[in-house]
């Protein structure tokens, strides 16, 4: 039961971080940082200005293939699961440095749960 469990956290993480990156990047969603209308605004209000946007959306999309491929080797899923965790829990520390309402965050902890879950159990 804790493998499927475990299964369906790594599907939902990559499917939601395909999701932001692919389908919503230029979007506004109620989860964007401060006032952003897309992802790039959402990176420059935290202060990160620059390729950040393009090395965080590399690594996150790199982590949530990991995941998905983790499924037939399983030798990935921990590096990929850490990964992300460090990821989300940098998103939830942005979200706190500008001061935003906690629904804001409410993505990147159920993630950083999950990816910690998946890790560690």
């Amino acid at each position: 039961m804790l493998e499927y469990l475990k299964l369906a956290a790594q599907i939902t993480i990559a499917i939601s971080i395909y999701n932001v990156w692919f389908l919503r990047f230029n979007k506004s969603t109620i989860y964007r940082g401060k006032d952003a209308k897309n992802m790039k605004d959402e990176f420059i209000s935290y202060g990160l200005k620059g390729p950040f946007v393009w090395i965080i959306g590399f690594l996150k999309v790199t982590l949530a293939t990991m995941l998905i491929v983790g499924i037939f080797y399983d030798s990935l899923i921990f590096p990929a699961a850490v990964g992300m965790a460090v990821l989300m829990l940098g998103a939830i520390l942005m979200h706190l440095k500008v001061k935003d309402q906690p629904l804001k965050s409410l993505p990147a902890t159920i993630f950083l749960i999950l990816s910690l879950s998946i890790a560690f159990l």
